[in-house]
C-alpha cells in the first residue's frame, strides 16, 4: 500500500504519482473520497473525471482504477 497526491491542481502530475506508485509494485490506483465526492467539505476536484480518464488512457489496462476510497 501506498499514498500520495495528485501534485495540486490542475492534477499534472497525477500520471507521475501514479507510474511511480506502479514501479513500487501497485496494482490498483484509488481517488481519495475527497477528490470524487467532495467528502467531508462537499466539495469535489473540478478536474476530478479529467485525471481518471487520463490515468484510464495511460496506464496498463490490468491496473484498476477505483473512483474513492470509502
Amino acid at each position: 500500500m501506498g499514498f500520495t497526491n495528485c501534485g495540486g491542481c490542475p492534477g499534472k502530475r497525477v500520471l507521475a504519482r501514479a507510474e511511480l506508485l506502479l514501479k513500487k509494485g501497485a496494482n490498483t490506483i484509488a481517488f481519495g473520497s475527497c477528490v470524487q465526492k467532495g467528502l467531508p467539505l462537499d466539495f469535489p476536484c473540478p478536474f476530478a473525471a479529467r485525471m481518471k480518464k487520463l490515468l484510464q488512457n495511460k496506464l496498463p489496462t490490468d491496473i484498476r482504477i477505483l473512483d474513492y476510497t470509502h
